[in-house]
């Protein structure tokens, strides 16, 4: 791949799904053999993400009428260069919010129950990353469900630590695939599955080297439950919009997984 680099404009056409797919699959294979590009790829999507939910309120906002066409045109050109410093200091207010908030930059708020402040960051991570690609109908995943072994080899070489997706066929939740997560605290892994009735869960596993190991803790933020427990090093997330003892059995069935690849 070094003899033949991916071209800064296919990398930005990749983050944002706009390749056609066999320019995609391409990359992506691209991206299995460099740690470096692959990392570039995580920090654009997390800058995408951070800006697209910094101004998802701003977006909803009905347009008012003295806001039409001429009037816009006018306004810019007689202040272009106002603007664009708002607009900069803005977007920086906003990734700055999301590298130190965690998913605290989508103003939303935790409901802790008792669980220690490392679990509350992860989780808020985990869910933060399940907000933005469950709900992507068209490409929530970077590898697909038949490109397992690839993406099991990609996250464990990145996290450094062997990492395969759990098997959930027996709960009803089908394997559709996964990728490589950004977080302030560095790369992680997102496992995505779904069951018959299109409810999507993710598998989010982060290492936090010298944490110690923590139990399972039920973590909710805005409307969405994850639960999050710490062991040997290493966070783990199930997240899924279904009831809270349900998620706390699926949550078991993928430790029991995790448990038996190490």
């Amino acid at each position: 791949m070094s003899d033949n680099p991916i071209p800064e404009s296919d990398l930005h056409a990749y983050v944002d799904g706009q390749l056609p797919p066999e320019r995609a699959a391409e990359v992506a294979r691209g991206l299995l053999e460099s740690a470096e590009t692959a990392e570039r790829i995580a920090a654009y999507a997390a800058q995408r993400e951070a800006l697209r939910a910094g101004f998802a309120a701003v977006a909803a906002e009905p347009l008012p009428p003295r806001l039409n066409l001429e009037a816009v045109v006018a306004e810019r050109l007689a202040d272009r260069a106002a603007e664009r410093r708002l607009v900069w200091r803005a977007a920086a207010a906003v990734v700055l919010a999301f590298l130190l908030g965690g998913a605290g930059g989508w103003g939303l708020r935790a409901r802790i129950a008792g669980a220690p402040s490392e679990l509350t960051l992860l989780a808020r991570e985990a869910i933060a990353n399940h907000t933005v690609y469950a709900a992507d109908r068209r490409r929530p995943t970077e590898l697909g469900a038949g490109q397992r072994e690839d993406l099991a080899r990609w996250v464990s070489n990145r996290l450094k630590r062997t990492v395969a997706p759990p098997d959930m066929g027996s709960t009803g939740f089908h394997y559709m695939g996964g990728r490589l997560a950004a977080t302030p605290q560095g790369p992680a892994g997102l496992f995505m599955y779904q069951d018959e009735a299109g409810v999507r869960l993710s598998v989010f596993v982060l290492p936090m080297p010298g944490m110690a190991d923590a139990a399972a803790h039920l973590v909710t933020v805005g409307s969405m439950d994850g639960c999050a427990w710490i062991d040997k090093g290493v966070g783990y997330t199930v997240v899924a919009p279904i009831p809270a003892a349900e998620l706390r059995r699926l949550a078991a069935h993928v430790r029991q997984q995790f448990d038996s690849q190490t």
